[in-house]
């Protein structure tokens, strides 16, 4: 049996919004199969807590929807889900049409700047593959870019699409990255949200203990849930991230159109809005989104007038 009713949370532009037809994900992907069972409700589903699973969960969506072939990432990397992602590259879609009087920008015009890509590499590859945008994927971690690296020679069509950098210096964002040459029409991030590995391995339990009630508590729930350090937390957390982010931005005002990253905790929200306005930003914005079980949110700024905005070229 297929659920068919609507993810209604998700963007009305999220080609996941439909219950995942595991027939077609499987004819892409066999090895998917073993991990699909029926549900106590009679739907077919997958175990969400086993990373092997939702791996090949990914490979399969990525290589139905998206014509990526051999996409996989090394163990205890984070395997982020697909349509939380494609989300945050719609929403940023909206944003740029809004500054492009009401035009949805594609192309090459479009320049992104992803901020710890990761070991998936999954919103250039998204946001190559939903607005043909290219994209500078950036990261402190050697091994995932490597493993970005090996994603895109499997894929020749974004050998032109994609590049790659490492950052070398893990207390900087965009100082290394951003060049006086740059032009990016928007930066993004998926921050790590939390403070210490003792703080992400309580989350993880939660969460793990939320997908499957009745199992007992995970020993080792990071291994379990994907993701390591880098990815997971750092000092300072979400919020150390971001206003280290918010403060470095004001360095390159006129490089970049819109300057985002997601925001998990509400909490944090006044923090960071009390920081924009310190850095003489021109416009802030908060975009509602869902991820998941739970609701977090884009914030969005720019240093630019309107008649800048305008000005930029989409």
């Amino acid at each position: 049996m297929i659920d068919d009713s609507e993810k209604t949370n998700l963007h009305p532009r999220n080609l996941h919004r439909s219950r995942y037809d595991f027939a077609q994900l499987i004819s892409n992907c066999p090895e998917l199969k073993k991990h699909v069972a029926i549900n106590i409700h009679g739907i077919e589903t997958i175990d969400f807590s086993d990373p092997e699973a939702v791996k090949l969960l990914n490979k399969a969506l990525l290589q139905t929807y998206y014509k990526i072939q051999n996409w996989d990432i090394p163990k205890k990397y984070l395997c982020p889900p697909i349509p939380g992602r494609a989300d945050y590259i719609h929403y940023l879609a909206d944003l740029l049409t809004e500054t492009n009087n009401g035009i949805q920008p594609e192309g090459v015009n479009v320049l992104g700047l992803d901020i710890g890509t990761g070991a998936n590499c999954i919103y250039p590859i998204l946001g190559n593959a939903l607005y043909d945008w290219n994209f500078v994927g950036t990261d402190i971690d050697e091994v995932a870019i490597d493993n970005c690296s090996t994603i895109i020679e499997a894929n020749p069509h974004l050998i032109d699409a994609i590049s790659l950098q490492q950052q070398t210096e893990s207390r900087f964002i965009f100082k290394n990255i951003i060049t006086p040459e740059d032009r990016f029409t928007f930066t993004m991030c998926n921050p790590p949200f939390h403070a210490s590995e003792a703080e992400a391995n309580k989350s993880t339990v939660r969460k793990i203990s939320n997908l499957n009630p009745k199992e007992k508590k995970t020993i080792n729930p990071i291994l379990n849930f994907g993701g390591h350090n880098a990815e997971l937390w750092c000092n300072g957390g979400e919020i150390g991230f971001v206003t280290q982010m918010i403060y470095e931005s004001a360095k390159y005002p006129m490089q970049c159109l819109w300057f985002t990253t997601l925001v998990s905790k509400k909490e944090n929200l006044s923090s960071i809005y009390k920081t924009l306005n310190k850095v003489n930003t021109s416009k802030i914005k908060t975009i509602d989104m869902a991820q998941g079980q739970k609701t977090s949110r884009i914030v969005a700024w720019t240093f630019l007038s309107a008649n800048q905005q305008k000005e930029w070229k989409l």
